[in-house]
């Protein structure tokens, strides 16, 4: 029964085999038993290195932004003030509007009408701390005292207050307060206990405002035109800067009432309470981005007292610039509307827009008011047309004898053949520049409209028959394909109000030239610029406002049907018979003619009394 000594080598070969087994099993859970104490380790000293860097980041915060470093971080977040007109996005980051929606107006293209939107907006202040410290608002987080995220004006008044916390008795505090149906809204800003954390010499603020103002109508080039930035003097003149410079800039030293950062139709205004100590104002044109037109930033000095409890009262308007509505404020505000400068712009303000909103108030189709206010004015003018058709006719029935009059003299004495015309003219009774000076006495009417149309909000996506925006150009044929020249100078498309126009205003030159009898003959330059201003007429209104292309068009049409009525109505054979019967008569000579031969008489005496 006793192993043999191959069973004995085989059992121990197997126990050694077990053995090694075991050794390898002892080394490897000891392997991951260091493993584990080791990842152990380093997990202790990562949260150790953790605890550290965030010591580090609040010694950093503390040491940038001192007693405000509470604020310097933060998520994002949105609370929203609205009315039935207007809504405002304001973001804890800088407690700023970060938005504004004018809830009844659209965009070209149907899209909501936003003012500005986006991070890019600036508005705080700037200011030095007691450490010397440069803080910026707009960059902090402020924290809403309101318990809901939408606060509605919808019978009476709403505020939303942001706060910045410095400390339990220190903060800054932006009111904003929106009242039922309005476009202002009243910004306050108070400052409890800051007279602690500001540097005490501190007896202003500067009050950073900028952000990019995007394109709201069809015609980019056209809306640019009447986008800039404009602002009042205390008590003083409005002013603003260049429309056309792709940049411009102002710095106003003196204190200011209002700046406005304005587009064709609307405008963002902030409005002091008091006044502002002064502004550098500035914009640039953001030529290669289709969104945006322009950037408008401001840097504006606002009074500060440093006191233990300050206000500051401002206002914002977000609204459209209307003229009767803005005139209401009684800011100046609505000068921000270019109806002209003088007597244009006296026209528009006394005569145009009294007419204009009378017509609206009863008539919805501003097609048929534009009608009808050409119409009235057509019949205030007739008087002065009359008189000039009258002159003209004048003129025709006189050529024939001037020509019989003029035929000898060579044409080499060009001033002698005049004179004699002119000397005709005046023993026939006959001024000729009687037709010229009613014409001139209706041109601050034509260009009072030139400026009213642009400027309306009134004809804004206001539709009339194939145009479907009154206030922007009608476009029946269009292309993308840019043309050297044609592009540059014409544009994309071709608007048929203007065409019309054009046609109708070369057709009313030759009319009245072929009236104008003798006086073509001796100024042919003239007649050659007559037709010269209607072609460049087609190129100046392709862009513009199809209102303006479609009042003067119907304006011809009416001058038209009036020289045709009076024409049937005037007896030429009359007009004949009675300059022969002035020619009959002595010459009345005018009092300066009269004085003039007086003193050439005196002076020729006094010359023989020296011979003598």
């Amino acid at each position: 029964m006793k192993p043999s000594e191959e069973e004995i080598a085989e059992a121990k070969r197997k126990q050694d085999s077990i053995s090694v087994v075991r050794q390898d099993m002892e080394r490897e859970r000891m392997l991951e038993l260091e493993k584990q104490k080791s990842q152990s380790t380093q997990n202790t000293d990562q949260l150790v290195s953790e605890d550290e860097a965030q010591e580090v980041k609040d010694e950093r915060l503390k040491s940038k932004f001192g007693e405000f470093s509470l604020a310097a971080t933060g998520e994002q977040e949105f609370t929203y003030l609205e009315n039935d007109v207007l809504r405002l996005k304001i973001s804890n980051k800088g407690g700023r509007v970060y938005s504004t929606e004018l809830k009844d107006f659209q965009t070209h293209d149907s899209l909501p009408l936003i003012l500005f939107d986006g991070d890019s907006t600036v508005f705080g202040f700037d200011f030095f701390t007691r450490e010397n410290l440069a803080i910026s608002t707009n960059n902090l987080f402020f924290s809403s005292q309101n318990s809901h995220s939408l606060v509605v004006a919808e019978s009476s008044p709403k505020s939303l207050t942001m706060r910045l916390m410095v400390s339990n008795n220190s903060y800054i505090d932006y009111i904003y307060t929106l009242e039922p149906g309005s476009y202002m809204v009243d910004f306050d800003v108070r400052l409890v206990g800051m007279n602690e954390v500001l540097a005490s010499n501190q007896n202003f603020l500067d009050l950073k405002w900028q952000f990019y103002v995007p394109g709201q109508e069809k015609g980019r080039k056209f809306e640019d035109q009447y986008s800039t930035i404009y602002f009042k003097h205390k008590d003083d003149e409005v002013d603003y800067l260049s429309e056309t410079k792709d940049d411009d800039s102002e710095s106003i030293p003196t204190k200011v009432k209002w700046i406005s950062y304005k587009q064709q139709f609307f405008a963002t205004t902030l409005i002091a309470d008091n006044f502002f100590l002064n502004a550098d104002i500035n914009q640039n044109k953001t030529i290669d981005d289709p969104k945006y037109l322009k950037f408008y930033q401001s840097a504006i000095g606002v009074p500060f007292n440093n006191s233990s409890n300050e206000s500051i009262n401002m206002q914002f308007y977000f609204g459209p610039t209307h003229y009767t509505s803005l005139k209401k404020f009684d800011l100046d505000l609505e000068q921000m509307v270019p109806l002209g400068w003088g007597i244009f712009g006296w026209v528009n303000r006394f005569a145009i827009i009294p007419v204009f909103n009378f017509l609206g108030s009863f008539i919805s189709n501003y097609g048929i008011i534009i009608l009808l206010l050409t119409i009235l004015i057509k019949l205030v003018l007739f008087p002065l047309t009359y008189k000039s058709y009258m002159s003209s006719a004048k003129m025709r029935v006189l050529k024939p004898q001037v020509e019989e009059l003029t035929k000898n003299i060579p044409k080499e004495k060009s001033m002698e053949k005049q004179q004699k015309t002119m000397e005709f003219y005046k023993k026939a009774g006959v001024n000729p520049m009687g037709g010229c000076l009613p014409m001139a006495l209706q041109m601050p009417i034509l260009i009072a409209m030139f400026r009213f149309f642009p400027a309306s909000i009134e004809l804004r996506q206001q539709s009339f028959l194939w145009a479907t925006d009154l206030s922007s150009y009608d476009s029946i044929v269009s292309w993308t394909t840019h043309i050297p020249l044609l592009s540059d100078f014409y544009g994309n498309h071709i608007s048929l109000f203007t065409l019309l126009m054009t046609i109708s205003t070369i057709f009313y030159t030759r009319l009245n030239q072929s009236q104008m009898g003798d006086m073509n003959s001796q100024m042919p330059g003239m007649k050659t610029m007559m037709y010269f201003f209607p072609v460049m007429m087609l190129f100046w209104f392709n862009s513009y406002a199809s209102g303006l292309s479609y009042y003067y068009l119907v304006a011809n049409l009416i001058t038209f049907g009036q020289m045709f009525l009076i024409k049937r109505f005037v007896d030429e054979k009359a007009i004949i018979k009675q300059m022969e019967s002035n020619k009959k008569k002595p010459v009345k000579k005018s009092n300066f003619q009269a004085r003039l031969e007086k003193m050439q008489k005196e002076r020729t005496q006094a010359t023989s009394k020296k011979k003598k």
